[in-house]
């Protein structure tokens, strides 16, 4: 299997431009034959709980039509961040995009102190058909009994999508290191690069082996992909400078 997490830079509460990035990024990993691609946190809107009201929608919101399209045309899993409207209340959401199947929500279980003003937490979930793979998003990472959960349902690959800023990724690193030779267990991390609060994002997207060594990382400021393949170990990174705005592809 090849994942594929994207770095992203949104655009503040501007879901239609945040999805023109989204389907360029998909494009590009297309052509490397990704089977699963992963965004950062709240892709769509970016990482600003105080618009999540008025932002909030559901999975099956028509302007998402493309994505599922996107997934369709290329047998392709896609995983992007939205605030969710429920019945009782507003969630960070991963919509999982499957090839012509019913879209799928992960929710967020643990939320940071912060974001209780904005959002309720979600229940446990298990969305994915590849039983061997569990998702996080950003605080959950933090919490030791979410990482040992996936673990103990017998998880080999852990996701995790975040709104990390430079501070908060230094942290993440060291702890996503940690779990992954804990729980042998492959880790992957997908952050934003730009702002999120009006703090600057951290980027540097990540993935380590199930002995916690690190693979291949991204940079702080630029767009980018890193295509792992479970099989081979291999990994491709993409970046995206910000002057030229072209991508350079390297083979790790």
């Amino acid at each position: 299997m090849k994942i594929c997490l994207a770095q992203a830079m949104a655009v503040k509460g501007d879901v239609n431009a945040n999805l023109d990035n989204h389907k360029k990024l998909i494009e590009r990993a297309v052509p490397h034959r990704a089977d699963f691609i992963v965004f950062p946190e709240l892709s769509l809107t970016g990482y600003e709980p105080a618009l999540a009201n008025g932002l909030a929608t559901s999975k099956d919101d028509k302007r998402f039509d493309e994505l599922q399209g996107l997934s369709d045309s290329n047998k392709l899993i896609i995983g992007a961040g939205m605030p969710i409207k429920t019945d009782d209340g507003i969630m960070i959401g991963m919509i999982i995009f499957q090839p012509f199947q019913p879209r799928k929500t992960y929710f967020k279980q643990y939320i940071h102190p912060d974001e209780e003003p904005y959002f309720i937490k979600g229940a446990y979930q298990s969305v994915l058909n590849e039983t061997n793979i569990a998702l996080a998003i950003c605080f959950e990472i933090s919490v030791p009994a979410h990482a040992e959960q996936a673990h103990n349902n017998g998880a080999e690959i852990y996701i995790a999508s975040v709104a990390k800023t430079v501070d908060g990724m230094n942290k993440a690193i060291d702890s996503l290191s940690a779990t992954a030779n804990r729980y042998s267990m492959t880790v992957l991390v997908s952050n934003c690069v730009g702002e999120c609060e009006g703090k600057k994002a951290g980027g540097r997207s990540s993935v380590w082996n199930n002995k916690g060594m690190l693979l291949e990382q991204l940079n702080e400021k630029d767009e980018g992909l890193i295509i792992f393949d479970t099989d081979s170990q291999g990994v491709i990174k993409e970046h995206k400078n910000i002057h030229s705005n072209e991508f350079n592809s390297e083979l790790s």
